[in-house]
């Protein structure tokens, strides 16, 4: 049985509840990631940001930005901006009851814990990378031939 711990990417990039939103669009937007853990001082996961909580606080501080256009809605902490109710799994669980899990709560990634410290995070990008790879091995295994009656052939 695959685990988590196989799939996930290990010792993901973090931020801590003194970073600002800022932060966390530059550092979304510099490494392509949607997702960011916020953990404290031991490493203990205590929030998420993501794409789509920057977006949030940019659309809701529009008005603001309008009366007073050199103020940012993302120079607020992340600890006003984070998630603090968010889903984890461990190191040790099933990668297909992660990737159910998943599913059937419809969230975008689930960071990993070993003794309640951040160790990895698994994203929905990893499970599509899982994917691809199964349908590539599928291919090896049982290569396609075209079907002659569906092709056009031009002469």
């Amino acid at each position: 049985m695959f685990t988590v711990a196989d799939m996930m990417t290990p010792q993901p990039r973090t931020l801590s509840r003194n970073d600002t939103l800022l932060d966390a669009k530059e550092m979304m937007d510099t490494l392509s990631i949607r997702h960011i853990p916020i953990t404290n001082h031991n490493n203990e996961l205590i929030g998420l940001v993501s794409q789509r909580d920057i977006l949030s606080a940019q659309d809701s501080n529009l008005k603001s930005i309008i009366e007073n256009p050199l103020s940012s809605p993302l120079d607020v902490l992340i600890e006003q901006g984070m998630k603090t109710k968010i889903m984890s799994v461990d190191y040790r669980a099933g990668l297909k009851e992660a990737a159910l899990y998943m599913q059937k709560h419809k969230i975008g990634c689930l960071p990993v814990l070993k003794n309640k410290k951040l160790v990895g995070i698994i994203t929905d990008s990893d499970f599509v990378s899982i994917a691809i790879s199964l349908l590539e091995m599928q291919e090896e295994v049982d290569p396609i031939e075209p079907d002659l009656d569906t092709l056009d052939i031009l002469d």
